[in-house]
């Protein structure tokens, strides 16, 4: 999936009353990258998938928000980033307890992944949001700075400082 180019059919761009089909089209052509983006996110598949279905049903019912020169899918990866950084931020008023790394079955390949989930989860909203779509799931910069409406070099930033910041927490 690395380098994708994310394009939908010219119908569903450019138009403010989208009918429900067009939505699901985003589904079937981004709902597993969107579900990844979520579940890196909030680190509960469940949570995800709930992430991702009010995603569709905020844009679907909101539609006088949608801007005309968009693109659809990137206003709903907007409404999901937007989904998913909300419960984080709700998580943290809320005491969270997880597990030691002792706890975590498997060998050193699990460690190495508990280690860097924990890591992500410490890096700050933008940032892990960026890694995440440009590191995980291979989003271009692009397609990135359109969901979260910056710019491409505040996309290859955030990406650099989060890479950095991982990389001084992995060292530890």
């Amino acid at each position: 999936m690395s380098g994708e180019v994310l394009t939908l059919p010219l119908e569903i761009t450019g138009t403010r009353n989208v009918e429900w089909s067009s939505f699901e089209q985003v589904f079937h052509l981004h709902g597993a990258r969107m579900k990844s983006i979520a579940y890196n996110l909030l680190g509960n598949e469940a949570d995800a998938e709930d992430a991702l279905q009010e995603a569709f049903l905020k844009g679907y019912r909101s539609q006088q928000g949608f801007k005309k020169n968009a693109a659809l899918h990137t206003w709903v990866y907007r409404i999901l980033i937007n989904n998913c950084l909300d419960e984080g931020c709700r998580r943290q008023r809320r005491p969270f307890v997880d597990a030691p790394p002792e706890a975590v079955p498997g060998g050193s390949s699990a460690d190495l992944r508990f280690a860097l989930r924990q890591a992500m989860s410490q890096l700050a909203a933008r940032p892990r949001a960026v890694f995440l779509m440009a590191a995980v799931e291979g989003l271009p910069h692009a397609g990135i700075a359109a969901i979260l409406e910056i710019s491409e070099t505040n996309s290859r930033t955030l990406l650099l400082e989060a890479r950095r910041e991982l990389q001084v927490k992995l060292s530890r």
